[in-house]
């Protein structure tokens, strides 16, 4: 069983995509599906950043050119932080968070248990005569009511908000994530404070979204990876909130994780 660590969205967040489109600074997406992501990258030089001790850096995540004249590969991998849960304003039921069979199959599939996937549809919470979200409406007839629902949502604390889901087939869900994405507009002003070009729109995943991101030691490590997991386990247990992204001095990109106890 693959290591994994939940992240729980405080603010926007904000990872850089690869194209701008207009003025749409838009953010990293999976090629294959076209869902925001968070890259490996971005997290693993966020928690890098973290280690005030050298060897202790270099032994986890490697050395880099200007640290060392010779690249050495550390002992600890990290996956791509993937969306679980993200929420939806509702008119009817005022925030519902939505997932879809395949994020859940992904995140079942780290645990080795793909079994009992929910039914498109299915959801925890009293429809009575539709469900009304942002830019769709369900009506009562289609939806089931899903019993075990709390074994897909980490009973935590920190979860403890995410309290009405709803399962949708997978374009439905995609189409609802990238509808529900925050647009920031931002201007850049002259130093008369007057308007100095256009405006642009950047996106961000909203907060209270639930994410994870896979872990483990690299074949390398061989006789010293039970130290480096415990290592890696006790550096995210010292960094309960971390900022990944831009836009820190705005607030922005602040998670609170955990590791999975499952």
């Amino acid at each position: 069983m693959i290591n994994y660590t939940y992240l729980y969205l405080i603010s926007p967040l904000h990872t850089g995509g690869t194209t701008q489109e207009g003025n749409l600074l838009g953010i990293a997406r999976e090629s294959h599906t076209n869902l925001p992501y968070i890259p490996s990258s971005t997290i693993r030089g966020r928690l890098r950043a973290t280690v005030v001790d050298q060897s202790t850096r270099f032994k986890l995540f490697g050395t880099e050119l200007k640290d060392s004249q010779q690249l050495e590969q550390g002992d600890i991998w990290i996956g791509d932080g993937s969306i679980l849960w993200l929420p939806v304003p509702s008119l009817s039921h005022s925030i519902i968070w939505i997932s879809c069979p395949m994020l859940l199959h992904r995140w079942l599939r780290l645990q080795g248990n793909i079994s009992n996937l929910p039914a498109e549809y299915s959801c925890n919470f009293t429809t009575g005569n539709a469900v009304y979200l942002k830019d769709a409406i369900f009506q009562a007839d289609k939806l089931t009511q899903w019993q075990d629902w709390k074994t897909f949502v980490p009973q935590t604390p920190e979860t403890s908000v995410i309290n009405r889901v709803l399962v949708l087939p997978d374009q439905h869900c995609a189409t609802l994530i990238q509808m529900s994405l925050w647009r920031q507009v931002k201007v850049k002003l002259d130093e008369h404070k007057s308007v100095d070009g256009g405006f642009r729109y950047e996106e961000a995943i909203p907060p209270d979204t639930l994410m994870y991101f896979s872990w483990g030691t690299t074949s390398q490590a061989n006789g010293t990876a039970r130290q480096s997991n415990a290592d890696f386990q006790n550096l995210l247990a010292e960094n309960s909130i971390v900022q990944i992204g831009g836009q820190e001095s705005l607030g922005r990109g602040f998670v609170q994780q955990w590791l999975n106890k499952g």
